[in-house]
């Protein structure tokens, strides 16, 4: 009998939960621990199979009757610069981002508590406390950083209110928005796409092939804004499939 290496990823199974895209539906997921000198190519491995992370954990939906969540990914090379993106670019244009190492700040947290208050106040990460983002942000044994977005400030001949913020990991053919949270009081600057043609630029440079989203769910609206960065594509039981 063949055993498997003693630091062979170990996979679990979640208990049923109320799906927080689609009502009166119970989702389950699957998930193992990324941790160790093994963690940055199993993140890699385990991405390409439609596993998201969130911390030291790896993991992807698994229901029983349903295959609504599909994993997005953007086509960096091919992609298509609409009109309505480029005008995204310019009503930011005074914005200065910035890459740094997890590192959470007070200044962070103020402006996610203001995201999940204004967006997701009856989500699961409602009540989060500032070490519960602390977690969130410091607690990875993969290559993250975290990218902030800033107004400049004539005033103080520099970068003022931070405006927006990404938490991204690299990964050998992509980069991977984990987590993004914005100012809810700035509508028209449209930030969170923002930060998806950002990160598009960013894999360009870096010579990446691809940005991943997370999940798109068909016949879900907060979900509805990834069918827009075209080409991209999803993954089926047939593999990556190409959307124009």
């Amino acid at each position: 009998m063949t055993r498997e290496p003693r630091d062979a990823p170990q996979f679990y199974l979640t208990a049923p939960a109320p799906c927080p895209y689609l009502p009166d539906r119970q989702e389950r997921k699957v998930f193992t621990h990324l941790i160790g000198g093994r963690a940055v190519g199993l993140n890699d491995q385990l991405t390409l199979s439609g596993f998201r992370r969130s911390q030291t954990i790896a993991y992807r939906p698994a229901c029983e009757r349903c295959r609504a969540c599909v994993s997005v990914r953007v086509k960096v090379d091919e992609f298509r610069w609409s009109k309505t993106f480029r005008r995204a670019l310019e009503r930011n244009h005074d914005l200065v981002s910035g890459v740094g190492r997890t590192e959470p700040t007070a200044e962070q947290y103020a402006l996610f508590r203001r995201y999940l208050d204004a967006r997701h106040g009856e989500g699961g990460m409602a009540d989060m406390t500032v070490l519960d983002y602390s977690m969130m942000v410091e607690d990875t044994h993969v290559e993250s950083r975290l990218v902030e977005y800033r107004a400049r400030d004539p005033e103080r001949r520099g970068e003022g209110e931070l405006v927006a913020a990404c938490l991204t990991d690299l990964l050998a053919d992509g980069l991977s928005m984990v987590y993004s949270f914005y100012a809810p009081d700035h509508p028209q600057r449209s930030l969170g796409t923002f930060m998806i043609l950002d990160h598009i630029e960013r894999a360009r440079r870096l010579g990446l092939p691809h940005v991943y989203l997370g999940y798109w769910v068909e016949g879900s609206q907060k979900m509805a804004y990834k069918e827009r960065f075209l080409p991209q594509e999803r993954l089926t039981m047939n593999g990556w499939e190409r959307v124009e």
